[in-house]
């Protein structure tokens, strides 16, 4: 078939659309339609269609006007509803609780200052579709700093709600305390304290994280710098007896945190209230120099429950891990012997015939620059004289601190009846998912630090922050364990364990998992911040054809299916 144009004298040309066809051995022609009404656009469309040509070439049908990231958005965003936040954060809705939502999602798919936040969410400037979400056409700096101070007078009804959600009377608690560098001078909860951050010669805050007995977080205090570990305990007990209204509570915190001295002086007469912790090496060492403790009673088992007259009305649980014991063993045995070689060093210099070490205050600034870099000065017997150093081991402090290794004991006030002496072990050392969540809060998930706030309140709304953002961050990372290198089988790495005093394992599947670097289906295994990354690639986009503008998602892949299948979550 093709189209001709057969002219007319005074009027426009007709176009007829024929075909051609043999008859007799002849070539005929015969028409089929009278395409002359047709716009001429229509007929030539029609023309090139008859010769197999494209209408139009594809690059030129379609515009893609704007690409945004959008599938970790959508997972994360879809977690945070899923789990009620917007409620937890008011019953209705307003653009202040959107903006709050923003910053804790924003926490987790970026980490970053309120600027690079705000210009994330605004249209013009969007690093996802997470504003879109929300409905944020233009987000200012200030406008998230104003959000901040609405957020922080409504902590305390959000806790009240996070600990009604996760928390029952005689709930197992977990509590702990850490600490971030402060960058600036202006912030009165700024100040000296005792360093975790490993940064000397900067000021600090101070925040406690109350866990449930899982280590999902429930609630968060900001402290001054120089706060004691033991002084915050008071402010978590009534803020978990009055403002949470539970009556009975079992307090989990390290042997820092609750001491005999905090025990006897707030916890020891709460009622409803009783505790697990741990044992200083001094109160070790006077139950092994009492005969409290000795080798015989772990002849058949690691732990062993005893009581002290010390400690009335408590049950000690004393565990003993070989392997912790030799792994001292080895590194006490290795630190005496680089000591030595350093301290024979000294010595030498003391004896040289050339410009010899001289005077008690030289040699002794040599030798107390050593003993405390090293931390070994209770294992020596110093003699520094004017020309003379020499030195030698202290046999009896090394027995004393060998006598204690591998040891430890868990002191509760629970009764064996409710608690078993291995789920006391067991529930202690869950502490470690708090440790879990403080490395989550301060290092590359949610960067916590640095903290740039000046005002006090905006201090406490951005640990807050990082809390909540924390939160969606933990039911996500349960959720998606089989895609990534997290353990995802409990039950498994449990039934691997030796007893509950011996190192925890991972299981089989796990261990698969980090050999192959890949599932059990094929796919690839990822960190959480790498799995947001893929996910990330499932964009939106802007698409333009013929005037008409529409958005179109990309079609998720086989891996980014399985993870909102597993959030429960469509694409």
């Amino acid at each position: 078939m093709y189209i001709a144009k057969v002219p007319n004298r005074n009027s426009p040309p007709a176009y007829l659309l024929r075909e051609s066809y043999r008859e007799n051995g002849k070539v005929r022609n015969r028409t089929l339609a009278n395409l002359s009404a047709l716009p001429i656009d229509r007929i030539e469309a029609i023309r090139r269609v008859l010769k197999g040509q494209k209408l139009v070439p594809i690059e030129e049908a379609f515009e893609i006007r704007r690409s945004t990231p959008h599938g970790h958005a959508a997972a994360v965003m879809g977690t945070a509803r899923k789990l009620g936040l917007e409620r937890l954060l008011a019953a209705r809705g307003s653009r202040r609780r959107d903006l709050v939502m923003a910053m804790i999602v924003a926490r987790v798919l970026d980490p970053g200052s309120k600027l690079a936040t705000a210009r994330g969410l605004s249209r013009h400037t969007r690093s996802s579709t997470l504003g879109e979400m929300l409905n944020l056409e233009s987000v200012g700096e200030d406008e998230l700093y104003r959000a901040m101070d609405w957020l922080i007078e409504r902590q305390p009804s959000i806790e009240r709600k996070l600990a009604k959600k996760h928390l029952q009377d005689g709930s197992l608690v977990l509590y702990d305390l850490s600490s971030s560098y402060y960058t600036g001078r202006c912030c009165s909860l700024a100040k000296y304290g005792h360093n975790r951050d490993g940064k000397r010669g900067v000021p600090q805050i101070n925040y406690g994280l109350l866990c449930d007995r899982d280590g999902c977080p429930v609630a968060i205090e900001v402290f001054e710098g120089n706060t004691a570990d033991p002084t915050t305990v008071s402010t978590q007990i009534a803020k978990l007896r009055e403002r949470f209204g539970l009556k009975r509570v079992i307090l989990v915190g390290d042997r820092g945190m609750l001491t005999s001295a905090r025990i006897r002086e707030e916890l020891a007469d709460v009622e409803g209230l009783d505790w697990i912790t741990a044992l200083r090496s001094e109160s070790i060492r006077k139950l092994i120099g009492s005969g409290a403790i000795a080798p015989s009673l772990f002849d058949q088992r690691d732990l062993a429950e005893i009581t002290s007259p010390e400690f009335p009305g408590e049950r000690l649980v004393v565990c003993r891990n070989p392997l912790l014991a030799d792994e001292r063993v080895r590194k006490r045995g290795a630190l005496l012997e680089a000591t030595e070689k350093e301290l024979d060093k000294i010595v030498a210099a003391t004896r040289r015939v050339k410009r010899p070490l001289r005077g008690k205050e030289a040699i002794g600034l040599r030798v107390g620059k050593l003993i405390d870099k090293r931390k070994v000065g209770k294992h020596f017997v110093l003699t520094i004289e004017d020309d003379r150093f020499a030195y030698q081991r202290d046999e009896a402090k090394i027995a004393a601190e060998a006598a204690l290794d591998g040891l430890y004991v868990i002191r509760t006030s629970v009764e064996a009846k409710e608690i078993s002496a291995e789920k006391t072990v067991a529930t202690y050392k869950s502490l470690s998912t708090v440790e879990r969540a403080f490395r989550s809060l301060k290092t590359v998930d949610l960067k916590i630090r640095p903290i740039h706030h000046r005002l006090a309140g905006r201090v406490r709304a951005h640990v807050f922050l990082c809390m909540l953002a924390y939160y969606v961050e933990w039911h996500m990372r349960r959720a998606l364990a089989p895609l990534l290198f997290d353990d995802d089988d409990r039950p498994g790495a449990e039934a691997k364990r030796k007893s509950v005093v011996s190192p925890a394992q991972r299981s089989d599947s796990a261990l698969q998992k980090e050999r192959t670097k890949q599932t059990p289906a094929g796919q690839p295994v990822h960190s959480f911040r790498t799995l947001l990354a893929d996910l990330a690639t499932l964009t939106n986009n802007l698409v333009r054809s013929k005037g008409v503008t529409f958005h179109l998602l990309t079609t998720p892949t086989d891996l980014q299916s399985r993870a909102f299948r597993l959030l429960g979550l469509p694409p």
